[in-house]
């Protein structure tokens, strides 16, 4: 699994770098507290990855986007404060890059991952 960094930095050397204008970046935490009110220790998530990568690839094509990098934490327990996923969407203008990050956001969220929070 690569780093925030590590993805910022792998964008930032592509041949067409320069064409980038802006990165915007996502990182997804395990709260204490869910949504319905009640006290979290951790979670697990499954990850459907041809969902993930068809929505990638498809999101790729939207108009001045030059790289999408999703990462997710799958397999194990995470705990309170564990990241559960990284989203970097590099393009050329924020008109372009802010609703393909939002788009990609809730679409992982809705159909490529499933949450099992474990209560404390």
């Amino acid at each position: 699994m690569m780093q925030l960094k590590q993805m910022i930095e792998v964008i930032k050397n592509r041949p067409d770098a320069g064409q980038i204008g802006m990165i915007l970046t996502h990182i997804g935490l395990v709260r204490q507290v869910s949504r319905d009110g009640r006290r979290v220790s951790g979670l697990t998530v499954a990850v459907d990855r041809d969902q993930m990568k068809s929505l990638v690839e498809k999101e790729k094509q939207s108009p001045g986007i030059i790289d999408i990098r999703v990462e997710i934490e799958e397999g194990r327990l995470l705990a309170v404060g564990d990241e559960i996923m990284r989203l970097v969407v590099a393009g050329d203008v924020r008109d372009n890059v802010i609703p393909v990050l939002e788009r990609v956001l809730s679409a992982v969220k809705e159909r490529v991952t499933h949450k099992t929070e474990v209560f404390a």
